[in-house]
């Protein structure tokens, strides 16, 4: 089994390695946040992994299916590079030990500047931030 903070860096490298340290941060803290939260999977790497899965292979996700992009888009998560893959697993290790506040405000969602998810423009959402690339959302109860 895969521990969480694997899990946590693997996103963080996958989702955000090219933004600076807040960005990935952020991406980390929006994974602890969707476990924090009823409506999502209560670990992880249930997080990380969510989305839609082939009835006749429940290990294979359905590719473009998934709550976050890199786990199934069809590429392997092999981590080349080694400075960027420490640094995430710093980022991950620091947020899941919660040396980190909150910059997305309780954000459960987000997604790159450049795409406008539906999503997105429901009022159950709202807007937190933006870092970089990244545009954080809270999803309202």
């Amino acid at each position: 089994m895969i521990s969480a903070l694997a899990c946590l860096a693997t996103a963080v490298y996958f989702e955000a390695r090219g933004e600076p340290m807040v960005g990935q941060v952020a991406v980390a803290q929006v994974i602890v946040n969707r476990v924090n939260d009823s409506r999502f999977p209560d670990n992880v790497c249930d997080v990380v992994k969510q989305g839609e899965y082939y009835t006749w292979n429940t290990s294979i996700p359905i590719k473009h299916r998934c709550q976050f992009s890199f786990w199934c888009d069809g590429k392997p998560e092999d981590m080349h590079d080694e400075t960027a893959k420490q640094w995430s697993y710093n980022v991950a290790e620091a947020t899941l030990s919660g040396l980190y506040y909150d910059t997305t405000s309780g954000s459960t969602h987000y997604h790159a500047d450049y795409v406008i998810p539906n999503w997105s423009t429901n009022a159950k959402f709202t807007k937190t931030v933006q870092i970089n690339a990244h545009i954080f959302y809270r999803w309202e109860r």
